[in-house]
């Protein structure tokens, strides 16, 4: 009683139109929140320090684009010095991106009991000693295995943007995280010139060399100046088997589809493994049967209230299953797009391509990158006024375009000004339906939140990339490059216009269900949150009227409730 009857009295002098905005759960989204004085909000909150994360964010941001940029422009490059093909060198993206599927949760969920601080401290420090270790890879499967350590850096974007969630008065949340999505494209506007100028002269390696005293020195930073979050859960679960079985079946399909165009699509017995015969179809069958373990041990673990990867709980809320499927769908077409782009920029003009070096490639993709530093924050200050649905669909709509526009281009600037396209609806889109999920979920449920999000990011991303490569080694034609006798002439295969033509539609029509998705969303911002909230809160009203209200506020009280440090 003595519990719910302050949140009982709170709610009761707080009328609708307080309420302008609302969250996913039809709360207010100014509304004030009880018994919870880590909150910020206008008055109490640290302006010089949230500011001043932001621009250590920043910074992070610029290091790892700096560090991953690169890599696009320079696969022709890899693929060259390690002698694999289009499929095998996806690999390198994707055993990144398996990673961090895997961990993104378990970092998060450590983040949620020992502070997400402290984990990302720990989380900088192995990225630091992966990115140290892989510009010295002798072959090409030890570079794959220090990518996949790499892939911890990817755990750095959630754990970093619910310190920021928590920095900043609910108000003001969706213009910080447009800031975030705009320092992502300027990430891509600086590291993917530089990246690919170093890459260029001094080769890929060095781009490695170089970025080691960076990462350090921006960890070291991170771990000095970043406050610890005042949100723990110390008696959280965390899901180790499940983000195990997670991992260990996107590993095998992305194998299957990497390997498919040099062991064969059908055959059984291409390689061995522990003398056991392994192929395509093994894997294919290993990937779909390890699901299985998957959803069991998932159900397994909520019905005994333990909280899982893939949170039933949270995936109920309806903007959060909406978010999580458009980014699972816009990560896979934007990957999908951006490896197929990078082999025609490079491809020779024979075969449709345009013949450019690592550095031209890189800064091709300013034309990508420049939208992103434009649009994201413009959409994060019209999505409080219209919405977060209509901007959503809208980014939807213009990265179909851009995607389809590239198969009809002939020339260069054409394909730079479909690329600009591209960029400006997949800022437009990340921009927007992230406060989808900021503004619904709780701030000590964020880690969680923000973990199973990059989760999902990254199960479409990781399946994108190698998808891409393996068309474009399904579909290819071949260059006969004649040599000084008596040696035989040189024969190199590259990707024909079949290829890419069926990539980007694919990308384009993986786009347009992104906007689809969306439109199931329940509006938290604009006008039509507006009358949404005040609907909720009469049907709220009128449904604790009959009982004086105790039982709402005893939802209340436990919302905001729980172990906070």
């Amino acid at each position: 009683m003595t519990e719910t009857a302050p949140a009982k009295k709170e709610k009761s002098s707080s009328s609708p139109s307080q309420g302008r905005r609302a969250r996913g759960d039809g709360k207010p989204l100014n509304a004030p929140p009880a018994h919870d004085p880590h909150v910020k909000t206008a008055e109490t909150f640290d302006k010089r320090y949230a500011y001043s994360i932001i621009g250590l964010m920043a910074a992070m941001v610029m290091t790892v684009m700096y560090v991953e940029g690169m890599l696009t422009p320079s696969l022709p490059q890899i693929q060259g010095d390690f002698g694999v093909d289009y499929g095998q060198v996806s690999l390198v993206l994707s055993a990144y991106l398996i990673t961090g599927v895997a961990l993104s949760p378990i970092a998060g969920k450590l983040g949620d009991v020992y502070g997400k601080k402290r984990v990302l401290s720990v989380v900088l420090i192995i990225y630091t000693i992966a990115v140290s270790v892989t510009g010295f890879s002798p072959n090409f499967e030890f570079m794959v295995a220090s990518r996949a350590v790499q892939g911890v850096g990817l755990t750095v974007f959630p754990l970093a943007m619910s310190l920021v969630r928590e920095e900043f008065p609910r108000e003001m949340i969706p213009k910080a995280q447009g800031l975030l999505s705009g320092l992502f494209g300027a990430g891509f506007a600086v590291s993917l010139p530089l990246g690919a100028f170093v890459s260029n002269n001094w080769g890929w390696r060095f781009t490695y060399h170089s970025a080691i005293p960076v990462v350090a020195i921006i960890a070291i930073l991170s771990i000095i100046y970043i406050r610890e979050s005042p949100y723990r859960r110390p008696d959280a679960y965390v899901d180790y088997l499940g983000a195990a079985f997670l991992a260990g079946s996107l590993t095998s399909i992305v194998l299957a589809l990497s390997q498919g165009s040099v062991w064969g699509w059908t055959k059984y017995n291409a390689a061995s493994l522990l003398g056991i015969p392994i192929g395509v179809p093994q894997l294919f069958i290993l990937g779909g049967l390890l699901l299985v373990p998957t959803l069991l041990v998932e159900v397994y673990q909520h019905r005994r209230g333990k909280e899982v990867i893939l949170e039933p709980r949270l995936l109920g809320m309806r903007n959060v299953l909406v978010v999580n499927l458009v980014i699972t769908v816009a990560g896979f077409g934007m990957f999908l797009g951006f490896q197929a782009l990078t082999f025609r920029l490079a491809d020779p003009t024979q075969v449709g391509g345009f013949n450019l070096d690592t550095f031209h490639i890189g800064l091709s993709f300013i034309a990508f990158a420049i939208p992103m530093l434009i649009f994201a924050p413009a959409a994060a200050f019209m999505v409080t006024k219209y919405g977060t649905k209509p901007l959503t669909i809208i980014g939807s709509i213009v990265g179909a375009v851009g995607f389809l526009l590239v198969t009809q281009t002939a020339t260069l600037v054409q394909t730079l000004a479909a690329m600009f396209v591209m960029g400006a609806g997949l800022a437009v889109l990340n921009a927007s339906v992230i406060n989808l999920l900021v503004l619904t979920v709780e701030p000590r449920e964020m880690g969680l939140a923000t973990s199973m999000n990059a989760t999902f990011r990254n199960m479409g991303s990781s399946l994108g990339a190698p998808l891409a490569g393996s068309i474009m080694s399904a579909y290819s034609t071949q260059l006969v490059y004649p040599l000084p006798p008596p040696a035989p002439p040189l024969v190199v295969p590259f990707p024909d216009s079949t290829a890419f033509l069926y990539i980007f539609v694919i990308a384009a029509v993986t786009m347009l269900m992104a906007g689809v998705v969306a439109i199931f969303a329940k509006e938290i911002l604009g006008r039509r949150a507006d009358r949404a909230t005040l609907a909720s809160d009469e049907k709220r009203d009128a449904l604790a009227a009959p009982e004086g209200g105790g039982g709402h506020a005893e939802k209340e009280t436990r919302t905001v409730s729980g172990p906070v440090a």
